[in-house]
């Protein structure tokens, strides 16, 4: 059975594995966007799969987006 996402779940996963802050106050499902700030001070957006799955965890300055096919 998958864990069911929380911001509070969410907000203590960021802070224990990334060097993002999370500026969202709440969570309503994956594709939702969610509002970061990277370590540079940059915010941005990005749903919570991207985010965790695909560890886009960075702004598009520090992480900037792959190419696409």
């Amino acid at each position: 059975m998958s864990k069911k996402w929380t911001i509070q779940s969410i907000r203590e996963y960021v802070e224990k594995n990334t060097d993002t802050k999370l500026l969202s106050t709440e969570f309503t499902g994956f594709s939702q966007k969610l509002d970061f700030q990277c370590a540079c001070g940059t915010t941005f957006q990005k749903p919570w799969k991207k985010f965790k799955e695909n560890k886009q965890q960075k702004c598009d300055v520090c992480q900037p987006p792959k190419e696409s096919r």
